[in-house]
Formats: C-alpha cells, sequence, structure tokens
C-alpha cells in the first residue's frame, strides 16, 4: 500500500523526523491562505502516488500568497504525467503547500529490506533529488550501506558512521543521527516496504528536514495498522486492481493484450514468461490463488475481462489445493453470464483434471486445450493476433 507524501510526513513526524510546516489543500483559495499562514513564499506540490512530480510540473515555488494560488488553481486537476505514472497519468485532486526553506545540502536518505541478508538496510548518498536507481547505475560508489537488526534498530553509531561519510558535523551531524534512528524506527514499527527521503535538507543554518518523504506498506500487515490503512486512497489505483482487492485476489494490469489467470505467483510469472518468449505480451499478473473458491474463479475472470485492451485469455491451472474441476466450473460460470467472446486458451493439471476437462469440454463454449505451458502460449498468442 502506498500513501501520499503529506501522509508519510504525518507518520515519520509521529516518530521524531524533522519536517518542513505545511499544510494539505483542496482548492486554490485554502492555498493562498495557507502561504499567508506559512510566511508568504512556499512550494506548491501535488499529491500523486508517483515520483517525477517536478519534471512533470506537479511542483511549484510560489513568492508570495497570489502566486501560491495561481500555482494552485493551475496544479489542482491537472492530468501529472511522469514516467512513474505511465502514459495514463494521474490526476491531481490535492495540492501539499510547503514553506519553502534556504536550501544548502540536498542529500538522499532510505530504508528497504535488502533479500540478500534478510535485513532492513539504511541507504545515504550525497546525490539528493536523483531517483536512486540512477545514482546505482551511474555512482554506484556514492550509495553508502548501513544494515541494521531490525529488534534492536539502527543504532547512533551506524547514524554517525553515515553522517561522516557524507560530511556532517557539529549540531548538523547530531541531528541527521536523531533523524537517522527516527526514520529507521519508522520503518520498523508501521511495517513499511519502503521510507524513502529525497531529497533530504540541509538547510544554511544547519536543520535536517525531510523535504520530500515517500513510504510504502506491507499489505499483509496493514491490519496491524488501523491508522495507516486508513489513509488508503483508491482514487490513486487502478480500479480493477482495487475490485480485485475485495475478493482477496492477486491483480496487477498490465500493458499487454493477453490476459492470464493462473494459481500461484510463480506459475503466474513463469506464465507471463513464456508468453513474452513467444512474442506475445501479459495484459494482466492474476494470481487466484492456491485455495481459491468457485467464487473467487468467477470474479477472477469477470475483473480479468473487463480490461477492454484483452484480445484473448490463458488460463493455466495446477491442481493442487484448489481442484481443476471448481477452476473449470468457475470460469464456465463466468464466461456463459459475461457472454465472452474473446479466444480462451486453457491449460488444466492435477488434481480432478479429468473431470474439469470434461466440464470444459461440455460447457458448450469456444475453449481451446492445451497440454503443455508451451503449446498453450503459442495458441494464445496466435489467437491474440
Amino acid at each position: 500500500m502506498k500513501v501520499h507524501e503529506y501522509q508519510a510526513k504525518e507518520i515519520l513526524a509521529h516518530y521524531g523526523v524533522a519536517i518542513p510546516r505545511g499544510r494539505l489543500v483542496t482548492r486554490p483559495e485554502e492555498a493562498r491562505a495557507a502561504a499567508s499562514d506559512l510566511g508568504g513564499r512556499v512550494v506548491v506540490k501535488a499529491q500523486v502516488h508517483a515520483g517525477g512530480r517536478g519534471k512533470a510540473g506537479g511542483v511549484k515555488l510560489a513568492v508570495d500568497a497570489e502566486e501560491a494560488f495561481r500555482a494552485a488553481k493551475q496544479i489542482l486537476g491537472m492530468k501529472l504525467v511522469s514516467k512513474q505514472t505511465g502514459p495514463e497519468g494521474r490526476i491531481v485532486h490535492k495540492v501539499l503547500v510547503e514553506e519553502a526553506l534556504e536550501i544548502a545540502r540536498e542529500l538522499y536518505l532510505g530504508v528497504v529490506l535488502d533479500r540478500t541478508v534478510g535485513l532492513p538496510v539504511m541507504m545515504a548518498s550525497k546525490f539528493g533529488g536523483m531517483e536512486i536507481e540512477e545514482v546505482a547505475a551511474e555512482h554506484p560508489e556514492a550509495i553508502l550501506k548501513e544494515h541494521f537488526d531490525p529488534c534492536q534498530g539502527l543504532q547512533a553509531y551506524q547514524a554517525r558512521k553515515l553522517g561522516f561519510a557524507l560530511e556532517l558535523s557539529g549540531e548538523t551531524l547530531k541531528k541527521f543521527v536523531k533523524f537517522v534512528t527516527a526514520l529507521a524506527r519508522a520503518y520498523n514499527e508501521s511495517d513499511a516496504t519502503l521510507a524513502e527521503i529525497n531529497p533530504l535538507l540541509i538547510t544554511g543554518g544547519g536543520e535536517v528536514l525531510a523535504l520530500d518523504a515517500k513510504m510504502n506498506f506491507d499489505d499483509n500487515a496493514i491490519a496491524r495498522h488501523p491508522e495507516i490503512a486508513a489513509m488508503r486512497d483508491l482514487d490513486e489505483e487502478d480500479p480493477l486492481e482495487v475490485e480485485a482487492s475485495k475478493f482477496d485476489l492477486n491483480y496487477i494490469k498490465l500493458d499487454g493484450n493477453i490476459g492470464c489467470m493462473v494459481n500461484g505467483a510463480g506459475l503466474a510469472m513463469a506464465t507471463m514468461d513464456i508468453i513474452k518468449h513467444h512474442g506475445g505480451a501479459p495484459a494482466n499478473f492474476l494470481d487466484v490463488g492456491g485455495g481459491a473458491s468457485q467464487e473467487q474463479v468467477e470474479n477472477a475472470f469477470r475483473i480479468l475481462l473487463s480490461d477492454p485492451g484483452v484480445k484473448a485469455v490463458l488460463i493455466n491451472i495446477f491442481g493442487g489445493i484448489v481442484r481443476c474441476d471448481m477452476i473449470a466450473a468457475g470460469v464456465v460460470a463466468a464466461a456463459k453470464s459475461l457472454k465472452v467472446k474473446v479466444p480462451i486458451v486453457v491449460r488444466l493439471q492435477g488434481t480432478n483434471v479429468e473431470e474439469g476437462r470434461r466440464i470444459l469440454a461440455e460447457s458448450g463454449l469456444k475453449l481451446q486445450p492445451a497440454d503443455t505451458m508451451a503449446d498453450a502460449a503459442a495458441a494464445v498468442v496466435a489467437a491474440a493476433r
């Protein structure tokens, strides 16, 4: 689950991370009032679940309240398009009006899980304001890392080590140590999968503040944090993905034209790979899970076909806990109710496979059976063309 910048800053501030003064607004008139209260000179920032907002025209400096009004009027309602939004973009419904601060240095700070060692890692860099992927590609030596035990948290000596490497000293170093340890605590205690400050601001007076903030959270742990779950913004999510979440389905919309319904994340990834290998492009990742019910299968099929870009469908099921006959019954029920017109290729293997194939064969639907994944992929790619 993702949250907006202003929400991430609210969470971080709760743990003692220093943030600039700001106010969320939804109307240009509110931006004028907010700017006046914040001293006049402010930054007006679009609130969408995507980076690259500045390059896309979603971040503007205003020197006074009237300019803040004009900036908010321009940004609110705009379709913001960046690398992270894709060509479809995001409509801006709210902006953060934040005090403009004197910038002496911009650094990078972020926490993620390093799966190679099974520990969270605090990353820091002198290249603030750049995407960390660009820094890794162009200046890998500039990324500083400190792994830490989530039970003990990031230790002060580790934070000082990062601070020294970033050439901080005196009171600024002390504030940096406090900032970094608070960020690590926020990451751990909120069950975050990402906590990123980019840029981390060092002011002319030596203050250390989160100029921007991004946080993502583990969906499997969100039930422990109802206050964070309440921050979910459905307007920022794909409608089909929102619908799928209602039925505990793992669905992610992609750009291709071949709909995929598979059980098990590993098999789903392999299915998408073999479709690409045969020259096709998957329209989605859809894992109905190892113990899906017939109702879930019906809803999964309905959601998959709700994508107008789907020109053919591949159903690839290995019956272990979930039975092939139950999957077949769900597919037939959904296909008949939806009056499916696109080609459907079906590969079933495993528990009750013969009964599943019988249900499909006697359904009266035009379903193309396949025995192997390679046969299924070749058939569905040809059908989509």
